[in-house]
């Protein structure tokens, strides 16, 4: 795996062990696009663009898990620090900018800041960024895809390994493959035999339907647009001909299954040919892109604990909106 190191405008060390293979990722999203319900992974919606369009969703007043998460962090950081304790190995899942966990770096002081994303040139940027405004913490940039195994590189520091997942996306997993995952965060923490470490993790709790379904149909469109981006990324991986005129976003909260579901929606009939197949979708089609499943504090605990997670901490704001827990490796 290809490492770079400083330089004067890159300070962060940087270890890409992500490596598209166009042949799998082209059989996977064909597959996908070919099932009775078009489907596709919703890692495909973070291409560099969309990296940059989901931030900017996170500014949105309607988006409300960024700012109660970041209101529940500044009301109980103490806390939230004691619980954790310091000098830890902070590896941050799903990163982006690494602004989320910039902001615990003064109260957790880690020992080691390991930020992993798929999208790799917008994080080789990002940490860049960072280690120039905070040179005393070792950084190492990863660009990964940990939705499989979680396998990381020896460059990683294995004491006191504290996961950081914020933003409710442990929501995009299925509750029995969200189990799976947190599984295998807890296996990644076995240090000589033992546990050691743990979880630090937002989460988005069951509110009022309306709320959920403006969260993720902004006024403004930037949810739209975000949605949008991933045909054109589809076209740059598949060689597809989407006509992004053709579609449409639709997103809103399945009340039964607990989850928002994130769609396209074809305006028109339309036929997508790209390398290897093609599909005619007739106008109300649907291409399912996204699910953000929502939980209740106690139901989600007990998905720690099937994981293998103890001794959990919880943090919530004024209106149980939104969940913090620290969870212990056991």
């Amino acid at each position: 795996m290809p490492i770079s190191t400083s330089s004067e405008s890159f300070q962060a060390a940087f270890i890409q062990s992500y490596k598209q293979d166009g042949d799998a990722v082209r059989a996977e999203l064909s597959m996908g696009l070919l099932a009775p319900q078009a489907m596709t992974s919703p890692k495909y919606l973070y291409d560099a663009l969309g990296s940059r369009l989901f931030a900017a969703i996170c500014e949105l007043p309607e988006y409300y898990p960024t700012r109660t998460e970041a209101a529940i962090f500044a009301d109980h950081l103490p806390e939230i620090a004691q619980s954790v304790g310091t000098g830890a190995t902070l590896i941050d899942l799903g990163a982006g900018n690494c602004a989320k966990a910039a902001r615990l770096f003064e109260s957790l002081q880690p020992s080691q800041y390991v930020p992993i994303d798929i999208s790799v040139d917008f994080l080789r940027d990002a940490v860049g960024l960072l280690k120039q405004q905070y040179p005393e913490i070792e950084m190492l940039g990863l660009g990964l895809d940990f939705s499989g195994a979680m396998i990381l590189p020896q460059a990683v520091q294995r004491r006191q390994r504290l996961f950081f997942y914020p933003g409710s996306s442990i929501g995009n997993f299925n509750p029995p493959q969200a189990v799976e995952f947190l599984r295998r965060l807890r296996e990644a923490c076995e240090v000589d035999g033992h546990a050691e470490g743990g979880l630090l993790i937002g989460v988005d709790l069951i509110k009022d339907k309306a709320i959920l379904d403006a969260a993720y149909a902004d006024a403004l469109g930037v949810t739209a647009a975000f949605n949008l981006n991933l045909l054109s990324h589809l076209n740059n991986l598949l060689g597809a001909n989407f006509y992004l005129r053709d579609w449409r976003h639709r997103a809103f909260f399945d009340v039964e299954r607990s989850r928002i579901e994130m769609h396209l929606e074809a305006r028109r009939g339309a036929t997508v040919i790209w390398k290897g197949g093609q599909r005619h979708f007739v106008e109300g089609e649907r291409i399912h892109t996204e699910n953000s499943y929502k939980y209740t504090q106690d139901g989600f605990i007990k998905l720690l604990e099937q994981a293998g997670f103890g001794r959990v901490s919880t943090w919530t704001d004024r209106r149980n909106w939104f969940m913090v827990c620290h969870a212990h490796a056991v």
